[in-house]
């Protein structure tokens, strides 16, 4: 495998890297002021998108955009450094148009959707007119196994009928939200186990009978994009607006994920980057009985596992973005679990170190930090938990040891008999 960088992707990486610098860096102050007084900071992030657009940085997540369609159409391997960086900023990717849910939903809407579904919402969330979220985890259910969700999705005449209770609805909170993509059971009649009882539908934000509950927050931070409980009460929509067939969300639903966990994965390197930027200069001006924080064994034993840390966790994402393109989603999916699984124990772990080091002010809002622990922690559910992942992991290791049976033999070497026994 191969992962030295295209000519193409230094290129954008060093205009990404500018861009960052002298654009979203400096308005990094504002956006936190406008959200800590209760805003969303709209005209500022419009601002940054209409410079992001004339740039031609956009939608570098997409590798599949028709001509007419603005972007860069990078691969997954192109595109991975890139989420690196705009990782360093958590609201950045707006900005891009290649932040969550859009970037998802988008990859749904080209793989499934009719025409004049690609029109009335493909088309407006690919030149950033709109936002979008995704509503599938829910309250009552483990959604981490998707067989579990209960909104009910039930045909009426020309008409689908939509009942249930979503949360942890990212977007859903943010003011140019305008669709929401919502997974229910459209095959009550059929096994629970089936995973031909779910389908997608494409409900507007300003639908009768949905509401937004609330913004649930996440261990005491706000998002101002919203991390919503989302209520469909005899919510109807056209038949029209379903999304590929009856009983294939669950398979749409699998689609969708791969390549957001790699974006995920990146964007956590990215700020474990910040992390451990932040930890060597507070190490080298902070002193304590007489030394600096550097001159310690032990800070310098975290500085330096950090490093190995984050470069390790870089190739296994590298490697599952190269499987990817090569082979395709689903020929990825242990890879893309394995990197799931550690980007998101390796944020906690690295930023811990760096809150360590900084002492009382790590847990305060003067430093990020806080709040990249958070996200951190949040990432060990997101996208499915920790136990999903190991339990994806290890089956793949089994299937390949019942495949080996009997072949580790030699190895078991019996011992010699004594000589005049």
């Amino acid at each position: 495998m191969d992962f030295e960088l295209s000519d193409r992707v230094v290129r954008l990486r060093a205009q990404l890297n500018d861009f960052m610098r002298f654009h979203v860096e400096p308005a990094n102050v504002a956006w936190h002021r406008e959200t800590a007084a209760g805003g969303y900071p709209l005209a500022l992030i419009e601002r940054l998108k209409s410079r992001a657009f004339s740039e031609d940085l956009w939608n570098l997540f997409l590798p599949s955009l028709r001509d007419k369609d603005p972007g860069q159409r990078l691969t997954n391997l192109e595109y991975a450094p890139l989420a690196e960086i705009m990782g360093r900023v958590h609201w950045s990717p707006e900005v891009f148009n290649c932040s969550a849910p859009d970037t998802g939903n988008m990859e749904l809407l080209q793989l499934a959707a009719t025409p004049d579904q690609r029109r009335q919402w493909l088309e407006p969330l690919l030149i950033g007119e709109i936002r979008s979220c995704f509503a599938m985890s829910e309250p009552d259910a483990a959604s981490s196994d998707a067989r579990n969700i209960r909104t009910t999705i039930a045909r009426d005449g020309d008409s689908y009928v939509v009942n249930g209770r979503k949360w942890f609805i990212t977007g859903a909170a943010h003011p140019n939200c305008r669709l929401a993509i919502v997974m229910g059971v459209t095959g009550e009649h059929l096994d629970p186990n089936s995973t031909e009882r779910h389908s997608m539908l494409l409900v507007p934000m300003d639908t009768p009978g949905l509401s937004i509950v609330r913004n649930i927050p996440v261990m005491h931070y706000h998002s101002p994009e919203g991390h919503c409980e989302v209520l469909f009460r005899n919510v109807r929509v056209p038949v029209t607006n379903l999304l590929g067939e009856e009983g294939k969300g669950f398979k749409l639903a699998q689609d969708r994920l791969g390549p957001g966990r790699v974006h995920h994965c990146m964007r956590t390197i990215g700020q474990c980057e910040v992390a451990l930027e932040l930890m060597c200069e507070r190490a080298l001006e902070r002193k304590a009985f007489g030394k600096h924080l550097a001159d310690y064994a032990n800070i310098q034993d975290w500085i330096a596992e950090s490093r190995l840390e984050i470069d390790q966790a870089r190739l296994l994402v590298l490697r599952a973005a190269h499987r990817m393109d090569r082979e395709g989603n689903a020929a990825a999916r242990v890879d893309v679990s394995a990197i799931k699984l550690v980007a998101a124990r390796l944020q906690t772990r690295i930023v811990d170190r760096a809150m360590q080091v900084f002492g009382a002010m790590g847990l305060t809002p003067d430093t990020p930090l806080s709040y990249l622990w958070t996200w951190g922690r949040a990432m060990r559910f997101l996208d499915g938990p920790d136990e999903v992942h190991l339990r994806v992991v290890a089956r793949a290791e089994l299937a390949t040891a019942r495949a080996q049976a009997g072949r580790n033999a030699c190895h078991f070497i019996p011992p010699e008999p004594l000589i005049g026994g």
